[in-house]
């Protein structure tokens, strides 16, 4: 089965790029590996992101933040003591996931912070300061 992409002359953004690249990854599937949505929204201060973490620890959740792009992986566990289930229907994903997500602005990832609420990782970045350019003057020597 292929997919079939709308063609866009010029990729404005990076989140342009994710939504070009998302109807390769299947809805469904049978693998153990699954890429967890994220909602990415900021304010004056902060950048915010928000996941889904229903039925994993949030304490074997990993974040990290490198060069302005947020990293969240962790696995789900499979709490199940029988392992030979003739399933009817099978949608719950369990396995590991990775999640990498370029982020707006440029942030201070050291002040990140993160919580757990009601089975959402709500993560908060203030964001960095712009940096102002600088005219610079050429001397001119004769």
């Amino acid at each position: 089965m292929s997919s079939i992409i709308k063609w866009t002359p010029f990729l404005e953004s990076f989140e342009d790029m994710d939504k070009m690249f998302e109807g390769f990854i299947p809805a469904r599937t049978d693998l153990t590996n699954y890429v967890p949505a994220v909602d990415i929204y900021q304010d004056e201060k902060n950048v915010y992101i928000e996941t889904q973490l229903a039925g994993i620890d949030p304490e074997k959740v990993d974040i990290s933040i490198e060069n302005d792009v947020l990293t969240i992986k962790g696995e789900s566990e499979k709490k199940s003591e029988v392992e030979d289930k003739n399933y009817y229907r099978k949608e719950i994903r369990r396995g590991s996931f990775y999640r990498s997500v370029p982020l707006p602005s440029h942030v201070i990832s050291e002040k990140a912070s993160a919580e757990a609420v009601n089975g959402i990782l709500k993560i908060a970045v203030p964001k960095a300061l712009e940096v102002k350019s600088k005219m610079i003057k050429i001397n001119i020597k004769k």
